[in-house]
């Protein structure tokens, strides 16, 4: 996974060169679709499109690196006193992206990659949710030194229950963002009164 952005300008770049590649991806395919299209269409060099991204690949999960830092500012901009799991909810439902190139991105990843690829990064992206709300935990802890292993835990657990109702939501036929709202309540509501801190 590419780094994340460090500027105004990158942060701009990084997601001209993603709708652009959504564009060619939903026009043309993705294997159909190079690299060189992509940087064009950007108004970018090849080399510049690489500095951003590994491969063309990857602009279908680029995405998910916006919204992580998103999701970090929307964490933490919550009330204290508010419980983790409606902070958390909250945080992911305010997504700002649009609803149609969500769902259009989610069905071109689950018909143009390798499953393995798909879980791969999955995983990575499963990582660095679960970092954030351990972050947001720690925040707010005042003993939180104390209790390292309890905010891991819960923070992965956390993690786990959204990505296994985005998980559900990418096998199934028809995909909604409203669909994926209610997963990802359900997987939530259902382990908060097992969490070690909330």
């Amino acid at each position: 996974m590419a780094s994340p952005p460090q500027t105004a300008r990158s942060e701009r770049t990084r997601e001209a060169l993603r709708r652009a590649a959504m564009v060619r991806f939903l026009a043309q395919g993705v294997e159909e679709t190079s690299a060189e299209q992509i940087a064009a269409d950007a108004g970018v060099s090849l080399r510049t499109f690489y500095r951003h991204f590994g491969s063309k690949h990857d602009l279908l999960f680029a995405d998910y690196d916006a919204g992580l830092q998103w999701f970090r500012r929307a964490l933490a901009s919550r009330p204290p006193g508010e419980s983790l799991v409606d902070s958390v909810q909250a945080a992911i439902f305010a997504f700002p992206y649009d609803v149609e190139a969500v769902t259009q991105i989610a069905s071109l990843r689950s018909e143009e990659l390798d499953p393995s690829r798909i879980v791969r990064h999955m995983r990575e992206v499963q990582s660095d949710f679960a970092h954030a709300v351990r972050d947001h935990l720690q925040r707010r802890t005042s003993d939180a030194a104390e209790k390292t292993l309890p905010i891991t835990v819960t923070a992965r657990c956390v993690a786990a229950a959204v990505f296994a109702g985005m998980e559900v939501w990418m096998q199934s036929e028809e995909r909604t963002l409203a669909d994926l709202a209610e997963l990802c309540r359900t997987a939530l509501t259902s382990i908060e009164d097992g969490l070690p801190i909330h």
